[in-house]
């Protein structure tokens, strides 16, 4: 797992920053759209994959509406801790299919597929400088930053 971490934050560092905060919540509601569109197709084939597909449509409708960017509505979260979490669902999404056990199935490539996307959307978000305090925070308790 920490190699394919090394090299995913090696690809991911090189990426342009070219998705705004507005395109960056249109794009999770169009994923969060897709999850929940694919729950009636997996529901009779795969129902374990179709639960995993409604909780992923879920957990990002949530996190995109609790964010602080247009298109978000309660601004409870900042855009910069977004994209951590983004970040972290992007490998919880594309593992599913693993820990769920239907990574034999048709339906694991869609969330493959999505969880590669979420990260590669997420390298590409300008998240905007790191706040000072922020950064001096993290080194004053000894966290690499």
């Amino acid at each position: 797992m920490a190699l394919v971490d090394m090299g995913v934050r090696a690809v991911s560092s090189r990426l342009p920053k070219v998705i705004s905060p507005r395109n960056h919540a249109i794009i999770d509601y169009v994923m969060a759209g897709a999850f929940f569109a694919m729950v009636p197709v997996l529901w009779n084939r795969k129902r374990r994959a179709a639960i995993a597909a409604l909780a992923c449509g879920a957990v990002e409708t949530t996190t995109s509406m609790l964010t602080d960017y247009p298109g978000g509505v309660a601004k409870a979260i900042s855009f910069r801790t977004h994209g951590r979490m983004d970040a972290g669902l992007s490998g919880v999404i594309a593992s599913l299919p693993n820990l769920l056990a239907f990574n034999e199935d048709r339906s694991a490539l869609f969330f493959r597929s999505q969880g590669l996307g979420l990260g590669a959307v997420t390298s590409m978000t300008d998240f905007g400088p790191e706040p000072r305090e922020e950064r001096s925070r993290f080194r004053r308790r000894g966290y690499a930053a």
